[in-house]
């Protein structure tokens, strides 16, 4: 939280400390403690927790903070384990630093799962270090001494000593190499419900991102891209472009033309009369040449499955069984992240300064320095507050964008990309084709096979072949293709899950239907065969923890219990980044026959929460955006071009779309947490498709759903 008292000159020797001190659990130096070198001795055991003599605890958070709630979820593990109240603990970003913090990446819902166990290390040896300080200033046993509310505590006299008196002390004590955690029973931080941190900064309009840095001498820079997939630079004209007031310069650096102004309207303003000439490279590829191709690809198997159990094409010949075929299609969607990409960058000759929205930052300093052909220790990198990423930000080409400009303007910049730069330049998430054909054994009314084979655009794997349901199907085959184009392409929230959650799940309440079993039922033979009688190799998903929210979700949703005229629930389920998340969407046929969802019920295994509040608010935000991009989104190219330039064509959730109510269960478990931040968004869609099967009787097999929507 923010602190008055945190001065400046604290958080300079703060950052001091964090960049050259140790982190418990990945590299000790328990000899070494930069703290006791400073005039006000600042009690530093670790790379993650400082304390100084007035009591001052600081957390250094190591990974970006893009809305998942680290700022949050951090400082209450720290205060968990140090026993202080979680408000009395500042947090700051910590200096990139692999060496003493690993990856400082944002991605792959990983922040609280990787750093939940050295943040309690951190906060526990501190704790523990503060016990012996004290123990030793009394002349008494450490056992009849305990840690509470930033007090250590003498139990037999009642005698106390706040952290800050004990800081100095503490300071210039050996690391121990092991100490003992809380109890996760005496928990009393961890699990409970706490605000944002930069809650009331966002309601106010402070200045907490990148797009609000200012620097004297700094110009705004908007730039010219190609306007399709498939061409490139040629040649340019500015001479318009320069007699826009307030346009200071226009330069030309790799693929694109930058227009250098003392504003970012003037800097558009000459961008729009801006004469560039494009020549076409590359082929100039449409979605419908997308789709022509996967339709062919999938006529083919790959040559090397992803996993090939029993013998598939035996099961799918046998005259005795029924045959079942659906082919599933989701597009290409855009990141469209609230924060359009920016970039604030001073080159003055060697010397980088680099300030802005990433997640990764290594990555983005070390492209900055092979761009720029400077080393990377010569460049700083300082990271604010996101506003979303969803694996736009994963690249790093705005970032050496912004540092080639400044190069060759020589003056500071900060880079603006608008709306339809970035609906236009993104890396987006590739469209997928999905085909499916399974064998029912009429005689056991169970699947015999189970043939999955997807194609994907521009590479990755269009589906995950060792996710459910195999391990439960004795003939299982999973085939991949990928479609080679010159689209740009990246991860996008939940990656590969995001789409094919959609079509497995639908398929299987397909299959259920067919086999007239309860969607639900079906899913827990299955799991029950996979877990007593697998079929090939281990499967990626634990069935018991595939099971606990099926069972939670089947709980709180009331599921196969009647429900109110014009109801429907459909139900899907699907594991990723470590966690378990099942939905059941209800769908209400309203007085004009048009459909609405309603109402969810979500149902989380991701291991111990940490921050209630902050928990559910990932999981209903994952929830929203799915059913956004279910119902109304896509991105589509004609020659190259995308056709959806901003919100009016690219269309999102609005009010009047959105469920009344959200209601998210988490199943209770000693384990440490897994990924949050996406694992919510793949069972929206399929839950929801399957509802509107059970509403219409009809099967929407491609996002996003064409049916009325109320």
């Amino acid at each position: 939280m923010s602190n008055p008292d945190f001065s400046r000159r604290h958080f300079l020797k703060v950052s001091a400390i964090a960049g050259g001190g140790v982190m418990f659990g990945f590299h000790l130096l328990a000899d070494a403690n930069p703290a006791q070198h400073l005039a006000d001795t600042i009690f530093s055991p670790n790379a993650y927790v400082s304390i100084d003599s007035k009591g001052l605890i600081t957390l250094m958070s190591p990974n970006p903070e893009i809305g998942q709630g680290v700022k949050t979820a951090l400082p209450m593990i720290l205060a968990e384990e140090l026993d202080v109240q979680w408000d009395k603990v500042v947090v700051e970003m910590a200096p990139l630093d692999q060496s003493k913090y690993g990856s400082q990446n944002a991605g792959g819902s990983g922040a609280i799962r990787g750093r939940f166990m050295p943040i309690r290390n951190a906060g526990a040896t501190a704790r523990q270090m503060l016990i012996t300080a004290a123990a030793q200033q009394w002349g008494v046993n450490e056992a009849d001494c305990y840690a509470e509310n930033a007090f250590i505590i003498h139990k037999p006299t009642g005698k106390k000593l706040s952290y800050g008196e004990l800081a100095a002390k503490a300071a210039v004590l050996p690391v121990p190499s092991t100490v003992k955690l809380k109890d996760p029973k005496d928990f009393k931080i961890i699990g409970t419900r706490v605000h944002n941190i930069d809650n009331h900064k966002i309601i106010t309009g402070q200045p907490l991102y990148g797009i609000d840095t200012r620097r004297e001498g700094m110009l705004f820079a908007i730039v010219a891209r190609p306007p399709a997939f498939g061409k490139t630079f040629k040649s340019f004209d500015d001479t318009e472009t320069r007699k826009v007031a307030g346009v200071k310069n226009v330069v030309q650096v790799h693929n694109v033309v930058a227009v250098l102004a003392t504003s970012t309207w003037a800097a558009k303003k000459g961008r729009d009369v801006l004469k560039v000439v494009w020549e076409d490279t590359s082929p100039l590829e449409s979605s419908t040449d997308h789709i022509a191709s996967f339709t062919e690809l999938l006529n083919n198997k790959s040559d090397k499955p992803g996993r090939n159990d029993g013998d598939i094409d035996a099961a799918l010949s046998n005259s005795n069984y029924k045959i079942v075929e659906a082919v599933y299609q989701v597009p290409v969607l855009s990141h469209a992240n609230m924060e359009p990409l920016n970039f604030f960058a001073d080159v003055k000759g060697d010397k980088v300064e680099l300030y802005g929205p990433t997640q990764v930052p290594a990555n983005l300093r070390g492209a900055v320095a092979k761009a720029l052909n400077v080393p990377q220790e010569n460049i700083t990198l300082g990271m604010p507050r996101q506003g979303g990423g969803f694996g736009r930000k994963l690249q790093t080409d705005y970032g050496v964008e912004a540092a080639l400009i400044s190069q060759a303007a020589k003056v500071p910049v900060q880079l603006l990309w608008m709306r339809e730069d970035d609906m236009q330049g993104d890396y987006y998430r590739p469209a997928s084709m999905f085909k499916y054909q399974a064998a029912i054994d009429p005689a056991k009314n169970e699947i015999a096979a189970w043939h999955f084979n997807g194609a994907v655009l521009s590479g990755g794997s269009a589906g995950k072949p060792d996710g459910f349901p195999a391990a439960s199907i004795a003939n299982y085959r999973a085939d991949n293709h990928s479609l080679k184009t010159n689209i740009q392409t990246g991860p996008w929230r939940a990656p590969t899950s995001n789409s094919v959650a959609f079509a497995d799940e639908c398929f299987l309440d397909e299959l259920a239907h067919q086999m007239k079993k309860d969607p639900i039922a079906l899913r827990l033979e299955l799991i029950e065969k996979a877990k007593n009688q697998p079929a090939g190799k281990a499967a990626s998903y634990d069935p018991a923890k595939y099971k606990s929210v099926i069972d939670l979700v089947t709980q709180i949703s009331g599921w196969g219990k009647p429900k109110k005229p014009n109801v429907y629930q459909g139900f899907a389920a699907h594991f990723s980044f470590n966690t378990y998340a099942a939905h059941v969407a209800e769908v209400t046929k309203m007085k004009n026959g048009k459909l609405r969802v309603t109402k969810v019920y979500s149902a989380i295994n991701c291991g111990r929460v940490v921050n209630q509040s902050g928990a559910e608010t990932q999981v209903e935000g994952a929830i929203i955006d799915g059913l956004s991009h279910a119902l109304f989104s896509k991105v589509t190219f004609d020659k190259g071009a995308v056709e959806q330039t901003n919100f009016h064509t690219y269309k999102f959730l609005r009010m009047k779309d959105a469920p009344i109510e959200v209601m998210v269960k988490f199943v209770q478990t000693d384990d440490a947490p897994t990924g949050l931040g996406e694992p919510g968004l793949p069972p929206i869609a399929p839950a929801v498709g399957n509802a509107v099967f059970a509403a219409t009787g009809i099967r929407y097999r491609t996002l996003p759903f064409e049916f009325e929507k109320a």
